[in-house]
């Protein structure tokens, strides 16, 4: 007995049919030079029936490590798509694309302005045209980030650990580390999860930049989700040239950002994906001629999770991101 065929696909006026795969722009916004501004989205629709899954990146718009990341799982999935439908957004926040910058002209953060408004601010607007385009339609998601500015972040997944469905989905991306936590109000994760999806937040590697071994870990995360929910065959590989954190997918349920007690510059002695123990020098502080310095110390055994670049620091900054280790997550 032959699978039954999925039903032709719609999304902004178009029908993707069965098997297809389809490039097309959701009108987003007029500029003031009267421009059209488009959301760009490619649509790959199963020939079965299957989850519809959304893989979005740049929500802030520097962050651009997602942007490859889904160019190259969507150059590596097969053409046609089993089963299922994906919906892949490489540039959410085309303003702060386009500035290279995280935010929206209006200054404000798209991830703090889910669910939005057709009426409220442009981040508000634009956070509900995808929410309402995209999210609405999906039953899981995948929301790429990297770190904040001038911050390194080692491949992470951060979600809702408690919650069966989440976990399963967080243990077959297989990041490095997977951190249990809470949605934060605004974020398209919230909005997300308020909706029905379940919903992974992808951070790697810094913005502005192509960080290599962030992006091979995020296309293995990407199409390892994919092979769970059974929209793609085990045949598909992950990504090439595996690094080697990226199998290790440890479970981190408290983390804690160690904080220059005062101002001066940073030098570490540590680096992302290192163990550490409870009272380890990390680093230190000190004046422009390395005197007067002050140690940075790790609060606990864990692993170092992110850390700051810049090396100018004021009394409060936080400089290096210990995860405690929990567990082996499988």
């Amino acid at each position: 007995m032959t699978a039954s065929r999925a039903e032709p696909f719609e999304i902004g006026g178009e029908s993707v049919a069965p098997g297809g795969r389809l490039r097309l722009d959701l009108p987003a916004m007029l500029l003031p030079t009267h421009t059209r501004l488009n959301l760009p989205l490619v649509v790959a629709h199963g020939r079965r029936p299957g989850p519809c899954m959304w893989v979005s990146a740049a929500v802030h718009g520097n962050e651009l490590n997602g942007v490859e990341i889904i160019r190259e799982v969507l150059a590596r999935l097969p053409d046609p798509l089993p089963r299922g439908t994906l919906l892949a957004v490489p540039i959410v926040n085309v303003f702060g694309f386009i500035g290279q910058s995280r935010y929206l002209p209006d200054r404000r953060d798209m991830n703090r302005c889910f669910p939005g408004s057709t009426k409220g601010s442009l981040a508000s607007r634009m956070a509900r045209l995808f929410l309402d385009e995209i999210v609405s339609r999906c039953s899981h998601g995948i929301d790429c980030h990297t770190a904040g500015q001038d911050r390194d972040n080692l491949p992470q997944v951060r979600a809702n650990l408690d919650d069966p469905a989440t976990l399963e989905v967080a243990r077959a991306f297989r990041a490095p580390v997977m951190i249990n936590a809470t949605e934060r109000d605004g974020s398209l994760r919230a909005a997300a999860a308020e909706q029905g999806a379940v919903t992974l937040l992808y951070e790697g590697g810094e913005p502005l930049r192509f960080n290599r071994e962030a992006i091979d870990a995020g296309v293995a995360g990407v199409l390892g989700v994919m092979r769970h929910l059974g929209m793609i065959s085990s045949g598909v590989p992950r990504r090439a040239g595996a690094g080697p954190r990226a199998a290790t997918n440890l479970r981190i349920e408290k983390s804690s950002w160690v904080r220059a007690r005062r101002g001066g510059l940073v030098r570490l002695a540590v680096g992302l994906g290192e163990r550490v123990t409870a009272d380890q020098v990390l680093g230190h502080v000190a004046d422009p001629f390395g005197e007067d310095r002050t140690d940075l110390r790790a609060p606990f055994d864990g692993l170092v999770i992110g850390c700051q670049h810049n090396p100018v620091v004021h009394g409060g900054d936080a400089v290096v991101h210990v995860g405690r280790i929990d567990e082996p997550a499988g």
